[in-house]
């Protein structure tokens, strides 16, 4: 469920409390850890996580790379995750093991912040500088 808000304030702002709260949670985890030269914007309806085009501008699409991304999807949330180890951090993410993950190239669906490991989230997040995401993607 992508949305149209053009602001983070204004996604979170039509959530109901406890999905936006999940998404609060989330998003302080993602800004604490945050390494400089990233910006949080809204963008493919997701709260996301990118390389401004300044550092970056030549991309496939003419979009700022993406890093991660958090959304409240129709039944579930989701944690996108762009670098070159994804698929290593996506299931590092995972942290109930009575629950089969959920996941597909680039994202981890979830339905309760018990099911993750938010430290492993913190990370993830804090490991990957620009310049890692930048190299990887050849620029």
């Amino acid at each position: 469920m992508q949305s149209d808000a053009k602001t983070v304030a204004e996604y979170l702002s039509v959530l109901p409390d406890d999905r936006r709260s999940t998404l609060e949670q989330l998003r302080a985890i993602v800004l604490k850890n945050l390494p400089q030269g990233y910006e949080e914007a809204i963008n493919w309806g997701h709260i996301c996580y990118q390389v401004p085009l300044s550092i970056i501008p030549k991309t496939y699409n003419g979009q700022p790379l993406m890093f991660a991304a958090l959304s409240a999807q129709k039944n579930n949330y989701a944690i996108y995750y762009c670098a070159a180890d994804k698929q290593d951090v996506l299931t590092g993410l995972w942290n109930n093991p009575k629950k089969k993950i959920d996941m597909g190239k680039g994202c981890l669906r979830f339905k309760s912040l018990q099911d993750l490991n938010l430290d492993a989230l913190g990370k993830a997040i804090a490991t990957c500088p620009v310049s890692k995401l930048r190299e990887a993607y050849g620029n």
